[in-house]
């Protein structure tokens, strides 16, 4: 193990993998729609291929997204609305996106459809909010008409309910508005975000980069001096307004959002007396990473979800005597598969 390797070296216990529960942890889903309207599939790729393969009962999905998946399905079949065929890039409806509210029993449904208007798909929200009624938190349409493997496209529409999911994490309310990033592994995730925070010190002036909807700042801004809050996503940025709102008024004032690409933010690092990092798979990339080696805060939080990245920026740090690894574990927010998300305490020397 690649991790435990990096520990040794740095005198430091095999990390510990923190796992959650195996069953029914999944509160959020986007699932393929393809089939026929009178027989539709609803579930993920097979391994290497676009071929769907049907998910009626999924153990690991929480239950409401088993049960609005159904519901969809019926929804499909009475008002005859076509799922999408990639292949002569036909069909109304391509994916659905299914996000548990856990704290209310809710559910925030989009439906991505394959044009720039959502009429095609009005007949299917209609049977939707007559089934589900009360259980739907929020109900909203997105279009995507090109041709592309991305799930989300550029348009959106909410049709009915609130406007953003807010999950409270780990004693702190964080919204996602539905184009916003959230974890699948809600309660595994309350660790991780818990666990992040304890290591940030009191009165700390505090720099968050690839902030997202703000699970980890948010919960920082009632006990230290300040929070720079960066993100990059147009609807993240939505989510951490909210979020921000969400609080205390002291604690707002605490509060200041760096809207853009992180790499504008590298100077911010020398002011810093905390920098906390949850960048992409692909890591800080060059410009970040020289930078924290060259102005290194005096402590580094870096949440990791790409192990060949966060390795090689590590490394790099240690090697030229920047900062000392103080503690690292790892969390299995994606159980039955080898990845696992990685969380890094580093201090300056």
């Amino acid at each position: 193990m690649r991790l435990a390797e990096l520990a040794a070296r740095c005198g430091l216990p095999e990390p510990r993998v923190s796992v959650g529960t195996p069953l029914g942890f999944r509160t959020r889903a986007r699932l393929a729609v393809r089939g026929r309207a009178n027989s539709p599939k609803l579930g993920l790729f097979e391994a290497g291929t676009h071929r769907v393969a049907d998910i009626p009962r999924c153990r690991i999905h929480h239950p409401l997204v088993n049960e609005v998946a159904a519901a969809l399905r019926r929804a499909i079949r009475e008002t005859g609305v076509a799922p999408y065929d990639e292949r002569a890039l036909r069909g109304d409806l391509r994916y659905a996106q299914i996000a548990v509210e856990r704290a209310s029993e809710r559910v925030q449904l989009v439906l991505v459809g394959n044009a720039g208007r959502a009429d095609a798909l009005r007949p299917v929200f209609a049977e939707l909010e007559r089934e589900l009624g009360a259980r739907l938190q929020g109900l909203h349409w997105n279009g995507n008409p090109a041709r592309t493997n991305a799930i989300l496209g550029p348009h959106w529409e909410q049709i009915a309910g609130e406007p953003a999911l807010r999950e409270t994490i780990a004693g702190v309310d964080v919204f996602h508005p539905p184009g916003a990033f959230g974890q699948s592994g809600a309660d595994l995730f309350e660790t991780l975000v818990a666990r992040a925070r304890a290591a940030v010190p009191e009165g700390a002036r505090v720099l968050e980069l690839f902030a997202g909807t703000g699970a980890i700042g948010l919960g920082l801004l009632g006990r230290v001096e300040h929070v720079a809050l960066n993100e990059l996503s147009p609807h993240a940025l939505d989510g951490l307004a909210l979020g921000i709102a969400a609080r205390p008024v002291a604690e707002q004032a605490r509060a200041e959002v760096l809207a853009g690409d992180a790499g504008r933010f590298a100077d911010r690092i020398a002011t810093a007396d905390v920098l906390i990092v949850d960048p992409p798979r692909k890591g800080l990339g060059p410009a970040l990473s020289e930078a924290i080696a060259a102005r290194a805060p005096a402590r580094l939080v870096y949440v990791s979800c790409g192990l060949d990245a966060f390795l090689r920026e590590a490394a790099a740090w240690l090697d030229a005597g920047a900062l000392a690894l103080e503690s690292l574990e790892a969390f299995a927010l994606f159980p039955y598969t080898e990845h696992a998300e990685t969380l890094a305490v580093f201090a300056r020397r």
